[in-house]
């Protein structure tokens, strides 16, 4: 008897993209119908408006931390929960150097190229510190980088000597804001870059299928002569150097080093990014563009919450309870179920034609 095809439909259905793509599609048609002018973009003052403008900026500092908490996460089988507070650091390093320690300033006192290179090169020792700890001595992911969750804007605090560091100079607040009359925010260019590159680095290299293998059974890798410890040391390396480069873009659109607020919380949103994108939590393997897709839905359900008038601090719950409905959704054994009651249906079906 030959084998029947599977049908277009199941073909998508089946796409590990399918489930994070129509949780984004539902909560930009409800942003539709509470606010119908919200695909609508217009020009002012030469750089693009909307609602929709406005959630792609606004996800792109999520959109780098999420490419990173997925390397990790399909690494180690855990997440690092300090990435919000590795920002805070890149932040306070730049904006330190650029000022020359001065609170506030009108000039570059250092070169930028400089500032950018130290605050990257802090982020990733901090991701270095971290990988020491998961792949070395064999910490659990969340306990080891619980240390720098904690520590990490102190250390902030400790570069900017408590202060607010401001860089008031326009070249910095290119990095968070537009390129001459470009009316495209520069922080997209930058999350698309930053993702079109890891992706290219894993797919053109032999990286992305190790960190799968690692993720998947860390024993068997060693056996074919993968250094499992090196590769989830990596991983947090890069993972910690992305988190720099989304804390230069937080701290330029605010133009300043602000280590209470840069980056605070979006660790747990970097981690529901990953989730929503369709990636086991556990290890194994994993998808950037389902990642990306589970940044924008975060950022679109933020956005939405906002402008039906809940209050900041309302916000995680009701971000909690849509998130907990995606996820369930996606979990393999609500789908299992599911599955299972479509074929007992099948077969109560057959037996009620038989009869």
């Amino acid at each position: 008897m030959a084998e029947t095809k599977p049908s277009v439909w199941k073909k998508i259905t089946s796409n590990r993209l399918f489930l994070p793509v129509v949780c984004l599609l539902v909560v930009l048609l409800i942003n539709v119908i509470r606010t119908p002018a919200f695909f609508q973009i217009s020009i002012r003052n030469g750089v693009l408006y909307g609602y929709i403008v406005d959630v792609v900026n606004r996800a792109s500092e999520l959109v780098i931390l999420a490419v990173g908490m997925t390397l990790v996460t399909a690494a180690s089988g855990g997440q690092d929960i300090s990435v919000g507070a590795v920002m805070a650091v890149a932040a306070a390093v730049c904006c330190q150097i650029l000022s020359g320690g001065k609170v506030t300033t009108n000039a570059f006192q250092n070169p930028l190229l400089l500032a950018i290179v130290a605050a990257l090169a802090a982020s990733a020792l901090c991701g270095a510190f971290n990988g020491f700890l998961v792949a070395r001595l064999k910490i659990q992911p969340m306990v080891a980088t619980l240390i720098l969750f904690t520590a990490g804007r102190g250390i902030a605090q400790l570069v900017t000597q408590g202060q607010i560091t401001y860089v008031r100079v326009g070249t910095y607040q290119v990095i968070g804001g537009y390129i001459a009359s470009c009316p495209i925010p520069t922080p997209i260019f930058i999350a698309i870059g930053t993702a079109l590159l890891v992706y290219l680095v894993l797919n053109k290299t032999a990286l992305g299928l190790s960190i799968e293998s690692v993720g998947i059974n860390g024993s068997a890798s060693r056996l074919v002569g993968l250094n499992s410890t090196m590769i989830q040391f990596l991983t947090y390396v890069l993972c910690g150097l992305l988190a720099g480069v989304a804390g230069i873009v937080a701290s330029s659109r605010i133009y300043s080093a602000d280590a209470n607020n840069i980056g605070l919380n979006l660790e747990m949103d970097a981690i529901l990014a990953v989730a929503l994108g369709g990636n086991f939590l556990g290890g194994g393997k994993f998808s950037l563009m389902g990642s990306v897709i589970g940044a924008f839905t975060i950022q679109a359900l933020t956005t939405t919450l906002y402008a039906m008038n809940v209050s900041g601090d309302q916000l995680p719950v009701y971000k909690a309870i849509a998130v907990v409905i995606i996820v369930t959704l996606q979990s393999p054994v609500f789908q299992e179920f599911l599955k299972a009651r479509k074929v007992r249906r099948r077969r109560t079906a057959e037996g009620g034609s038989c009869g």
